[in-house]
């Protein structure tokens, strides 16, 4: 056994998703903020059975044809077993949240949810009639199982509901049980909430299998149901397809709907209700492995609560916070290219507006003087602000080259079309590089020689999406320093030609320079600690697992470097172990999602600040492009500065992680601190807040 220990990265993202479940169970926060995380949850969940769980069950299935070191000090089945275990005990959690808190919870406010017991009017039951004769009779597929006929296929990710029932047909002393399957079809554009005209003042809301359960004589006409029962099949959606290049790529990604939708089940949720006899009767039936089988309440898909309506919206909902514009930007009397070219500026989403990058977007695509603009696509909202902003570019005249990145998991269809309809306008589609996937964040605007402004560039850390920038907290630069701009223009000359290796000395990219950069920096703190200074590193990213990483922490807090990680999900570094003890992890689940990717190392006193697109997960530091750029204006590093020493002091929604994955909530003296909403006071009354627990980094 090696000298250091590591947590399985997926056993620790499930700690991360619990975190999420506990937010549902916060009584202080608006009723419908804890519906939404329970459909967090729940998509995360479901998703996380797709990918994660779909990767072991590939390892089990073609054990010769993955690599050896797959399989060192991992075993597939284990792993699978902990997996359901933990988060069958979880889903029991999430349940008892629902059917006991957010259902009274919701009936206090006059939100019925409504249930078997619930007396309706006249005037509702035939509003549910009208409702399911005209709308959704015809979208239901009633199956009667019989023993040695064709089974139905279960569709992934979708509601069933299993059905006992007598044939009203048969002998009273005689009953045979019989079993039906009704699939609950919010798959044909049904929503699976129903609302009800109001009654007493009082608003109801019935499920979509409540209304149809209400109806089943006109489904199963010949039967008697006795009872049903709530399930869900999820199958593998993990598909590759890294060794395709453009036009079979483009073949590849045209089929994957229908591929994902016939993966092998990995995940068979059933309602704990369920007698056993139907429950043998449906895995024999549909042949259903142990190992998948989850149990659950009785209702599955909470990603549907997403949708779940408000009649009382705004209330029992957060107030939103508005985004404050940064000064200089929001003044349309200047073009923001003007004020680029005096100085750098931090746009730091959803506190400031992602409006501003929009609007150098839209003033640059019709600016006589730029010529060209190239920029990378990752994940794109329905209707695109960014691309629109795009091909106008292309109708103005301008060059434009998008680097359209097709293998963004479960957006590869969008992404696609959205190239398709830039490929109209005449923009330059450069689609995915094999065995890469291109996750960096970069748009540059080139202008003709001698013109007033020069080249300017924009790097973020999260995707251009104008929708997920209103939910996720993000940066971006938008700079147009010479050095900084010439090597973004040789990364794309990179992407356009895998042959040409630059030579990158301020941005740092994977395969070039990323890890030895960041082991340097590492390093170096290790160095000043040594000689009696202090070493210093924050880290703030989504995932944490690479092993090289890893040890070079272990081994900076050995040496005395004090290390703060802010890890929104996947950690395998080991806290609580002699060789990390000067390691804390922390972990931020708020009304935002904490996208950004922020490298801070102290370099006695001369910090050194970079942003960028990559976690330190190996695939991105070893197999895509990436982008993690500098920051050198040292009023944005002060602004960075503040804003991580806020998160860092959080004790309302920041938990520290121990060493068995708890999350422990942080107790401190002094007042509440709820970084995000401090963030926003913040940009409210930039540099004039109070100041905030002591740090290193100040």
């Amino acid at each position: 056994m090696g000298k250091y220990e590591y947590t399985n990265r997926d056993i620790s993202w499930l700690s991360f998703n619990f975190r999420v479940l506990q937010e549902a169970m916060d009584k202080t926060l608006p009723l419908y903020e804890r519906i939404k995380f329970l459909a967090i949850y729940s998509n995360n969940t479901e998703e996380f059975y797709q990918v994660r769980v779909s990767y072991y069950k590939q390892m089990l299935r073609h054990e010769r044809e993955f690599p050896k070191q797959h399989f060192k000090n991992v075993d597939p089945a284990v792993i699978i077993k902990q997996i359901n275990e933990i988060v069958t005990n979880q889903q029991s959690i999430f349940h008892l949240i629902f059917e006991q808190e957010i259902i009274p919870a919701l009936r206090k406010n006059n939100i019925v949810l409504v249930n078997e017991n619930d007396k309706l009017s006249e005037k509702q039951k035939s509003f549910i009639s009208e409702v399911f004769y005209s709308d959704i009779i015809t979208s239901i597929q009633p199956v009667l199982l019989v023993k040695k006929k064709v089974r139905p296929f279960m569709k992934t990710g979708q509601p069933y509901m299993a059905l006992k029932m007598v044939s009203r047909d048969s002998n009273k002393h005689k009953q045979l049980e019989r079993y039906g399957i009704i699939k609950i079809p919010t798959d044909h554009n049904i929503s699976r909430f129903i609302e009800l005209p109001e009654n007493n003042e009082k608003h109801y809301i019935m499920f979509l299998e409540d209304v149809i359960m209400q109806h089943i004589d006109a489904i199963f006409p010949g039967y008697q149901v006795k009872s049903s029962y709530s399930l869900k099949l999820t199958r593998d959606a993990d598909m590759e397809y890294d060794d395709y290049e453009e036009e079979d790529l483009i073949d590849a990604i045209d089929r994957i709907r229908s591929a994902r939708s016939v993966g092998k089940p990995n995940r068979f949720q059933f309602d704990r209700a369920m007698p056993q006899k139907l429950l043998d009767y449906l895995t024999t039936s549909f042949h259903i492995s142990k190992d998948i089988m989850v149990m659950g309440g009785n209702r599955h898909n909470f990603r549907d609560f997403f949708s779940f309506p408000n009649p009382v919206y705004p209330k029992l909902e957060n107030q939103g916070l508005p985004p404050i514009p940064i000064p200089a930007l929001a003044n349309q009397k200047k073009p923001i290219a003007s004020l680029i070219a005096k100085k750098d500026f931090l746009l730091s989403v959803p506190y400031q507006p992602f409006e501003h990058y929009l609007r150098f977007l839209r003033e640059a695509s019709t600016d006589p003087a730029v010529k060209e603009i190239k920029t990378t696509q990752y994940r794109v909202s329905d209707h695109s602000v960014v691309v629109n902003s795009l091909i106008a570019a292309a109708e103005n005249g301008k060059k434009v080259t998008v680097f359209v990145e097709l293998k963004a998991r479960f957006d590869e269809e969008a992404n696609l079309k959205w190239a398709y309809e830039m490929t109209k306008a005449g923009i330059r589609i450069i689609y995915s590089i094999p065995k890469l996937k291109v996750h960096a964040k970069i748009a540059m605007v080139i202008r003709k020689k001698g013109t007033k402004y020069g080249d300017q560039v924009y790097l973020g850390t999260g995707n251009f999406n104008e929708k997920t920038a209103r939910l996720y907290g993000d940066h971006g630069l938008f700079t147009s320093n010479p050095e900084v701009v010439g090597e973004v223009k040789d990364l794309y000359k990179h992407l356009e030609d895998q042959q040409v290796r630059p030579d990158f000395k301020h941005i740092l990219v994977p395969g070039f320079n990323m890890v030895s950069s960041f082991i340097e920096m590492i390093n170096q703190e290790i160095s000043n600690a040594k000689k009696g200074g202090i070493g210093y590193i924050l880290l703030k990213m989504n995932g944490l697992q690479d092993k090289e990483m890893v040890d070079s922490l272990y081994r900076a807090s050995e040496a005395g470097v004090k290390v703060d990680l802010i890890i929104r999900g996947v950690c395998t570094l080991k806290t609580g172990m002699p060789y990390s003890k000067n390691i804390r992890v922390i972990r931020i689940v708020d009304r935002y999602l904490e996208h950004a990717r922020v490298y801070i190392f102290l370099n006695n006193g001369d910090h050194r600040i970079f942003l960028g697109s990559a976690d330190w997960m190996k695939r991105n530091l070893r197999s895509r492009v990436e982008c993690a750029f500098p920051v050198y204006d040292p009023d944005l590093k002060k602004e960075l500065i503040d804003i991580m020493n806020i998160q860092l002091s959080d004790n309302v929604k920041a938990c520290e992680i121990d060493e068995n994955l708890r999350n422990q909530r942080i107790v401190t003296k002094g007042p509440d601190i709820r970084a995000q909403i401090s963030i926003s006071e913040y940009f409210k009354n930039k540099y004039t807040i109070p100041k905030y627990s002591e740090n290193v980094l100040t």
